[in-house]
């Protein structure tokens, strides 16, 4: 199949700008950067790499290559490594599975330890059960040289609260730390103050030991433990570990604007639904909620959006495919159907720019083992694949 031709926008984020682009109306004064230098091998292309899945959610890598893709609607599907073939893979979500509005399969993770005595596969669901539905998340074991089941499922965590008010925001990507740590994001569920209740999983980003116990570290929120590591979170749809500093960094969904990125340092507040660059719904011009800068009570992000580009799944690279991308953060947009990359310069975003042509819900991104960039067009069904 015939690569589709590759373009760019590019909208360098000056840093001493930030403050100053906090409409919600959406335009600034941002400028034009120059095109990224080849590293070799001609212009990146993008072409399909799988087709024909029924809205794919979440994706991880095995040991091997292969890849195991969600599908929102409860199926696990395996890839071969070229993208060529796949299978499913039976699952049994302790506690069932609701898949209204948002919910549904959502995402999936490999353990650390995988080739190593420890074939852990990891996924995160709303669950129904009393009071309503929440993100739950299971693992189970993978035969890899008979891979058509999870066996010995087990549920980890579930958030508490239930709720039945909505079926949006459960959040719900899954980032294991350098440490073998797991960390969970989790929506707010559309409840708003439950975000800044110590005592609810809703909004907050929680980190447990890869069989649900809480570890130690982390920091002492709410009057019970319950593994929350930060909060004050709306929809973080988004996570991805930075491969430098170990720091989970994080990308949420704001109101009408104010869409994040922020690094989930352990006890921090990032202020939902106290603060928001984003709008109040409804209000025209836009009226900021809370005035729109957190700080100096809640942590400011390190960049955000006007109007919505609805974050979902982020990836750093790190390959040697493209080594003029090391260290760049690679950002899918729902709303905005299109793919981002970001300039990180030590713990900031120094530049960031819109991949035009792209035109569908990206859902996820990953980096595959030989450095090509994998994303999820959930509008399709497929995964497409970025390469030289």
């Amino acid at each position: 199949m015939k690569p589709i031709a590759w373009r760019w926008r590019h909208l360098v984020w000056a840093l001493g700008a930030v403050a100053a682009l906090v409409s919600c109306g959406g335009g600034s004064d941002e400028s034009k950067a120059p095109l990224p230098v080849g590293g070799g091998g001609g212009p990146p292309t993008v072409q399909p790499f799988a087709a024909g899945l029924n809205t794919p959610w979440g994706m991880a890598f095995l040991p091997d290559g292969r890849l195991l893709v969600t599908e929102k609607g409860g199926a696990l599907q395996l890839l071969s490594a070229d993208g060529t073939t796949r299978s499913a893979v039976a699952v049994s979500l302790p506690g069932g599975l609701d898949t209204a509005g948002q919910g549904g399969l959502l995402d999936v993770a490999i353990d650390p330890q995988f080739g190593n005595g420890q074939p852990w596969v990891y996924l995160s669901y709303s669950q129904p059960g009393p009071g309503g539905v929440g993100t739950a998340v299971m693992r189970g074991q993978l035969d890899v040289n008979s891979p058509n089941a999870l066996t010995n499922a087990t549920q980890i965590f579930q958030q508490l609260p239930k709720t039945s008010g909505s079926s949006n925001h459960y959040g719900s990507r899954l980032v294991f730390r350098g440490d073998g740590t797991l960390f969970v994001t989790l929506g707010e569920r559309f409840e708003f103050a439950p975000a800044q209740d110590p005592d609810s999983h809703l909004g907050k980003v929680v980190r447990i030991n890869s069989d649900g116990t809480l570890p130690s570290g982390n920091p002492t929120i709410g009057s019970t433990p319950r593994g929350i590591w930060t909060l004050g979170h709306r929809n973080p749809q988004g996570a991805a570990l930075h491969p430098t500093t170990g720091d989970l960094w994080v990308g949420e969904h704001g109101p009408q604007g104010g869409d994040e990125i922020n690094i989930a340092l352990a006890g921090r507040n990032f202020g939902w639904p106290d603060v928001s660059y984003g709008c109040h719904y409804g209000s025209n011009p836009c009226n900021p909620v809370g005035g729109g800068t957190h700080s100096p009570t809640f942590t400011e992000p390190l960049t955000h959006w006007e109007p919505s580009i609805a974050p979902a799944g982020m990836a750093f690279y790190t390959g040697s495919m493209f080594p003029e991308w090391q260290g760049n953060l690679f950002v899918g947009a729902l709303a905005g159907t299109a793919l981002w990359r970001l300039t990180v310069t030590d713990s900031a975003v120094s530049a960031r720019e819109e991949i035009l042509g792209i035109n569908v819900r990206v859902r996820d991104v990953a980096q595959a083992p030989d450095g090509a960039i994998l994303f999820i067009d959930e509008s399709n069904g497929r995964i497409m694949r970025i390469a030289r």
